[in-house]
């Protein structure tokens, strides 16, 4: 048992929402943070959504659910929402600035004990350790966006991470029904963002010059037998982070078409407050997207060649 029974999840977006809700449902006492009693609200809203969704995906009972919001609590003062924390998930937003200005301010406030983890999807847990005040007690726990269903959890140390700190956080990542995945060297964007990252971006590629849309490339990855493309992943994910990885990568290592394919989508979706599945629109409508009507992968009728021909060359 990884004693790790009182969680404080800092940050309450999409991913930080489905962490305190699958974490409390799984019997876990958490308290979810944020800065802005806005913020709150909505992942109070998206935990109303996650009640009806393992009702009725999962078989929860009433008192499942019952009991799952009597272990949740929330907050905007930090102070109080880490005093009894045994475990902190940061997962505030894929900004290096943000999330060191999050662990400088958290050092002083957390019990002595408390294990920290960075939900961090691309970035180093060397990167912040010092900040953290308690570099052998931290390390990566790297959860994926729908939890209930991508249900691994990536565990990556820096070279100070005491080796009781992984053992009780992967102890942790068991006990709610996670796959661990060791990272084995410290590496940007883990196991599964490497080639997450790389696929989406190639993906916003192909859209951001023209070369095709949203559906088609999601129709050729899914003719591979997938159930999802690019750019439902993407959406699931969510604009915002997307727009923060593919803008600090296209930054970090000068590359201009990273770069253009951030623009696109801070353009297209942020600008416009489309943020993907987390909003109900993004390159598809949610929560019904046309990537997962039945005819999505049906061959043409023929009557609609000609129109499928001009495309190529309009």
């Amino acid at each position: 048992m990884s004693q790790l029974n009182e969680v404080t999840i800092l940050g309450s977006g999409l991913l930080g929402s489905q962490i305190a809700w699958h974490s409390a449902y799984k019997g876990k006492t958490v308290v979810v943070y944020d800065i802005a009693e806005q913020a709150i609200a909505r992942c109070q809203e998206m935990h109303d959504q996650y009640a009806t969704l393992y009702t009725a995906n999962f078989g929860a009972s009433n008192a499942d659910i019952a009991a799952t919001r009597a272990r949740l609590s929330y907050g905007t003062h930090l102070a109080e929402a880490v005093a009894n924390a045994a475990l902190v998930i940061e997962a505030v937003p894929e900004v290096p600035d943000v999330k060191t200005a999050v662990y400088e301010e958290l050092a002083d406030l957390l019990p002595e004990d408390a294990l920290v983890v960075t939900n961090s999807s691309t970035f180093l847990p060397s990167t912040f350790a010092e900040a953290t005040g308690r570099p052998d007690r931290f390390c990566a726990l790297h959860f994926g966006n729908g939890i209930w269903a991508m249900n691994f959890a990536e565990i990556m140390a820096h070279p100070s991470t005491a080796r009781a700190t992984l053992t009780a956080v992967t102890e942790f990542a068991i006990e709610i029904g996670m796959t661990p995945i060791p990272v084995r060297k410290e590496h940007n964007g883990y196991v599964v963002n490497t080639w997450t990252v790389a696929l989406t971006n190639a993906a916003q590629t192909l859209v951001t010059n023209g070369i095709s849309t949203a559906e088609d490339v999601d129709r050729s990855f899914m003719k591979f037998g997938f159930p999802i493309g690019p750019f439902g992943l993407l959406d699931q994910v969510g604009m915002k982070t997307a727009f923060d990885i593919l803008a600090y990568w296209g930054t970090v290592n000068n590359d201009s078409q990273m770069t253009a394919n951030a623009k696109y989508i801070e353009t297209n979706f942020l600008s416009k407050g489309l943020l993907g599945a987390q909003t109900g629109q993004g390159y598809y409508t949610w929560p019904d997207p046309s990537f997962a009507a039945a005819d999505f992968l049906d061959v043409p009728d023929i009557s609609e060649a000609a129109e499928i021909a001009a495309l190529v060359m309009p």
